[in-house]
């Protein structure tokens, strides 16, 4: 049975096409807006529709994708960069994660869409917890970059638009997303293991949440989909907290091979990264970042379909 149609924002990204199998799954019909035509036949239930450029922002026109579609996930953003080039990140961020989903959150409502779904992203709660801290979803906002700020915004659009109308809002921030043709430094740190470079990393004992592809699809579809997510915030994560060390030696578990590790005291490699201008570098795998996903577990009664192995396994595979 059919349950209606998802319009899907950002459709081609690496998210996108983890979701899509999963809406499909449930039992929706997918419109999937994306940028350019897609490079081959799309699965049955799927119909690509043309998406508007976000560096519009307010002005982007969602109308055609929408008509006709009873739910909306956004997954469309400016995404965070290391070496970002605007001349004003913030501004560039605000039009195309901000300006452009309160256009949508607007339009959707005009279309008589039900609800909309924002991936938003940890980094409205902060760039890290302290010793004994758990970010939980009803945390005060701390985003600590443009693009942190830019998904917060996003967030305070969507319920805006909420407020003075029936549209049924949900916001999922994940985490460090990690699976089948994971880029940048997960990608990175993967290529490190495989090669057998000998990494400082053993003595560092600090907690970071991460999400599996396949987990966070299955959450999306939840949040899609159930009757209680409506007027949610959830944080979503694998439910298993792993110190880099750790996550090293079971990517290398993963991919069969000995993981080399050093231990370094991680006081002094966090001062010789900070030393080399390497900060951020310093943040990610020296500190910690832990998130608590038990609301979505509890209200939903969400479970994730993949184990963390299973899901590092799928990465190392992918």
């Amino acid at each position: 049975m059919i349950k209606g149609t998802v319009l899907v924002t950002g459709a081609s990204g690496f998210v996108g096409q983890a979701v899509i199998p999963a809406l499909l799954a449930a039992g929706w019909q997918v419109r999937a807006a994306v940028r350019q035509p897609p490079a081959g036949p799309l699965p049955d239930g799927v119909v690509a529709v043309p998406a508007p450029d976000l560096n519009r922002g307010l002005a982007c026109d969602w109308r055609p994708a929408l008509a006709g579609c009873q739910r909306v996930l956004h997954l469309a953003a400016r995404v965070h960069m290391m070496n970002d080039t605007a001349e004003d990140p913030l501004t560039a961020f605000r039009y195309a994660n901000a300006d452009s989903l309160q256009a949508l959150a607007e339009q959707a409502v005009e279309a008589g869409a039900q609800r909309l779904v924002l991936v938003s992203s940890i980094k409205v709660n902060g760039d890290g917890t302290g010793p004994g801290q758990v970010y939980q979803a009803d945390d005060q906002p701390h985003p600590a970059d443009p693009y942190g700020l830019s998904k917060a915004e996003a967030e305070q659009a969507l319920w805006a638009v909420v407020r003075t109308s029936g549209l049924e809002g949900v916001v999922v921030r994940p985490p460090l997303v990690y699976g089948p043709g994971v880029k940048a430094n997960f990608a990175s740190l993967m290529a490190a293991v495989r090669r057998g470079t000998w990494l400082p990393l053993g003595a560092v004992e600090n907690r970071r949440s991460l999400v599996s592809l396949a987990n966070l699809a299955s959450a999306l579809a939840v949040a899609v989909d159930h009757p209680a997510a409506a007027g949610q915030t959830f944080l979503v994560s694998d439910g298993e907290d792993l110190s880099t060390a750790e996550l090293i030696r079971r990517l290398a578990r993963a991919m069969g091979v000995q993981p080399h590790l050093l231990s370094v005291p991680p006081g002094l490699l966090r001062w010789g990264l900070r030393l080399l201008g390497k900060g951020a570098v310093a943040d990610r795998l020296l500190g910690s970042l832990v998130i608590d996903s038990t609301p979505l577990r509890l209200r939903c009664g969400w479970v994730p379909p993949q184990t963390v192995e299973q899901g590092l396994a799928a990465a190392v595979a992918g």
